[in-house]
């Protein structure tokens, strides 16, 4: 029997993780900020949050060009592309497909627009066009389903069936699928398949967060990263 995504399950306590990388990473679409965080309880996207690599400065690109403006920019300008994804929990691997290929990167809003217009065509193509390259992992416990986004294609380093420990390289940051410049999705949900999940709550644990606009950070034993902050992760 299918159901509606958007039917939400009882309220429970948060899925708490280690953040999924190392470095400095901007957060966005945060839970923090709104709920559903995307705009949409489609795909178990309710709790979603996005992660933009960046540098000391807060950048998430070294360079500007006339693409920035008026056109597109290749991936690998971006601190992003190429990223070690870690493990953010114990689990085993139920899905890791890799079939999408990298997109030209738009931060120039005259490049998003005729982006924008593809949207639809995007979700009739279905879970892989929207999501990229993706990893799910059963987390142990039952805790649920831990969906990772947007990989860098041809980077998975595990199959269906696949034990992972936390902290274990699992793929690179990507811009496949749905995404107009590198950066990852991670989502907690509790089913497997993306087209009829529903979106769990999620946590993090243990990392420094600089608010949006904040010159000094804070220490956060547990939380989630607030709209515009950039987090990384304590040492263990």
């Amino acid at each position: 029997m299918s159901r509606s995504p958007a039917n939400q399950p009882p309220a429970r306590g948060p899925v708490v993780l280690a953040l999924p990388f190392a470095g400095r990473w901007l957060a966005g679409n945060s839970p923090a900020r709104r709920v559903p965080s995307h705009g949409t309880d489609l795909l178990g996207e309710r709790y979603a949050i996005d992660f933009t690599g960046v540098d000391d400065r807060g950048r998430t690109a070294a360079s500007r060009d006339w693409g920035t403006y008026v056109g597109t920019e290749p991936p690998e300008r971006f601190f992003a592309y190429g990223r070690a994804i870690l493990a953010p929990a114990a689990g085993v691997v139920v899905e890791a497909f890799d079939g999408e290929v990298d997109h030209p990167a738009r931060r120039s809003q005259l490049a998003l627009v005729p982006y924008a217009l593809g949207q639809v065509a995007r979700l009739r193509a279905g879970v892989g066009a929207i999501a990229g390259n993706h990893i799910v992992i059963e987390l142990v416990g039952g805790a649920g389903f831990l969906a990772l986004v947007h990989l860098r294609a041809g980077s998975i380093r595990v199959r269906p069936g696949d034990t992972v420990n936390q902290g274990q390289p699992l793929a690179e940051c990507g811009n496949s699928g749905n995404s107009t410049q590198p950066h990852l999705h991670l989502q907690v949900m509790d089913s497997p398949d993306l087209s009829i999940a529903r979106g769990l709550p999620l946590a993090f644990r243990r990392y420094r967060e600089w608010p949006a606009g904040a010159k000094h950070p804070v220490l956060r034993d547990v939380g989630i990263p607030g709209e515009g902050a950039t987090v990384e992760p304590l040492p263990s």
